[in-house]
């Protein structure tokens, strides 16, 4: 009684973790300028991938995106500026997220969970 009542407790909290990991998203662009050649990383990883179409000045587009991990680098050309790199965000369990840019502050992100 005691193994199967331990069985249980362990498949109640495995449940949240199987369905952990970073999923489709909406990518805002509040940088007040055009956006390029969008990519992204696992946060560490060297090797960038593209990561689909960068939506216009404060616009948005469906990211269809899946991955075990959450935390990711997501790199974008911005109009007048060159390559921007919003490093460790955190895709899961959001519903959009909006790339921030400011010449003085840097880059940040803003999430809609």
């Amino acid at each position: 009684m005691k193994r199967l009542a331990w069985f249980l407790l362990l498949a109640l909290y495995a449940v949240p973790v199987l369905g952990a990991g970073a999923s489709n998203f909406t990518l805002v662009n509040g940088t007040g300028g055009a956006l390029g050649d969008l990519q992204i990383r696992r946060t560490g990883a060297q090797d960038w991938r593209p990561l689909g179409r960068a939506p216009s000045a404060g616009g948005g587009s469906a990211m269809r995106f899946s991955d075990p991990d959450c935390a990711f680098d997501i790199r974008a050309n911005v109009g007048g500026t060159g390559p921007v790199t919003w490093a460790g965000v955190n895709l899961c369990a959001v519903k959009s997220v909006t790339l921030n840019r400011d010449g003085s502050a840097g880059p940040w992100v803003d999430y809609d969970r």
